[in-house]
């Protein structure tokens, strides 16, 4: 018998190869089969994925520590996890188009008059969700460099591993709010209201686990986040403006499509 991964020559006892280390099928496919594989691979208390899940919400520096000091096994790479949380962000936006389309909009978040442009910044976000959680990454890593210029811990690419798991861990349990507070007909601004401090708190709180920070630095160093943040977001807006303006052709044209 072969090793259906790598060819390599098999015992016939033997349940894993001993090269590749892959389970050895002997059962054909069938639904039950593939949704034993399935609760393996996620659902179950052993495996990696719920693993890391509850882990980053308990003690996020055993993951993000871990794999950047070389711990790759124990956990899910960052990089994988960052894919998961990708699928997890795209299987929301089709959940929300297709069944719950009226809770797409940004009400508590807006003013009087700025609805129709909050719906298509929203709406363009959600089109090119994973464009915007990738370059999301490097904009977290580099606002956090700013924030902690007096700390040489970590350089700025496990700065990027930092928000790789951390973003991804808030865009999953996203899904587990946002599409049952659809459901409930509460609109997705609604939701972002009461889950942007949320996200906030716990980057803060992945940050202070990492770093070892006391009180008066995790204080200090959030009110300087908190004003970096609000920096790149105006910058944000208005990148934003520029591009759409860009993509209607002029001002004048993009104001008449606003309207």
């Amino acid at each position: 018998m072969l090793c259906e991964n790598c060819k390599t020559p098999l015992d016939d006892t033997i349940n894993f190869c001993n090269h590749c280390g892959a389970k050895v099928i002997r059962n054909r496919l069938t639904l039950k089969v593939l949704l034993s594989d399935f609760y393996e691979r996620f659902l179950n208390y052993d495996n990696k994925f719920l693993q890391t899940f509850l882990t980053l919400f308990s003690k996020p520096e055993q993951v993000i520590v871990g794999y950047i000091n070389g711990t790759r096994k124990k956990y899910v790479d960052a990089i994988s996890y960052f894919a998961i949380a990708i699928t997890f962000a795209g299987l929301q936006v089709f959940l929300l188009r297709k069944f719950f389309p009226n809770s797409i909009s940004l009400s508590g978040f807006t003013q009087d008059g700025t609805e129709a442009f909050s719906k298509t910044m929203l709406t363009t976000i959600q089109e090119y969700i994973s464009f915007v959680m990738i370059f999301s990454i490097p904009v977290y890593a580099l606002m956090a460099k700013i924030v902690f210029y007096n700390k040489k811990k970590y350089n700025y690419t496990e700065l990027v591993v930092f928000f790789m798991y951390t973003v991804s861990q808030l865009t999953i349990t996203g899904v587990f709010v946002i599409i049952p507070a659809a459901a409930l007909n509460v609109s997705y601004g609604n939701v972002g209201m009461l889950f942007l401090p949320i996200q906030i708190l716990y980057q803060t709180y992945c940050l202070k686990r990492i770093y070892a920070l006391n009180a008066k630095s995790l204080f200090l160093k959030f009110l300087l986040f908190i004003l970096v943040l609000a920096v790149f977001y105006i910058l944000f807006i208005i990148l934003f403006v520029v591009i759409l303006i860009m993509y209607y052709g002029g001002l004048h044209e993009f104001s008449e499509a606003m309207k």
